[in-house]
C-alpha cells in the first residue's frame, strides 16, 4: 500500500530526522510503500526559509494524489506541517491512521 507519512520535522531537527527514519522503517516493515517528503525535500530545500518550506510542503501534499492512506506518527505531537498533511488527507477523503512507535 502506498502511504504518506506525517511526523514532526522543524524544531528539534536531529531528533525528528531520526524519528522520521524510524517511522519509515516501521511502515516498510508493515509492507507499506511510504513517502516521507519531509526527509527528502529538506535535503535540497531550506526548511527555515518560509518560501522554501512552503514549496516542500506543497510538493509533499501533491504525493497524496497517489497515496492510499496517510499515516500520522504522534509520539512527539502534531506539528503545523503535519496538520497540513492531515487536512489534505481529509479534503481528499484519504483514510488517516494514527500510530506510535516509542
Amino acid at each position: 500500500m502506498k502511504v504518506i507519512l506525517e511526523s514532526p520535522f522543524a524544531g528539534n531537527i536531529d531528533r525528528n530526522e531520526k524519528y522520521a527514519r524510524s517511522c519509515m522503517r516501521d511502515s516498510l516493515m508493515r509492507g507499506e510503500f511510504p513517502m516521507v517528503s519531509h526527509l527528502l525535500y529538506t535535503q535540497c530545500l531550506f526548511d527555515e526559509i518560509p518560501k522554501e518550506r512552503e514549496i516542500g510542503i506543497n510538493a509533499g501534499l501533491e504525493w497524496g494524489k497517489y497515496a492510499e492512506k496517510t499515516i500520522v506518527y504522534t509520539d512527539f505531537g502534531i506539528s503545523k506541517g503535519m496538520e497540513y498533511g492531515i487536512k489534505n488527507a481529509e479534503n481528499n477523503n484519504r483514510p488517516i491512521e494514527y500510530r506510535t512507535i516509542l
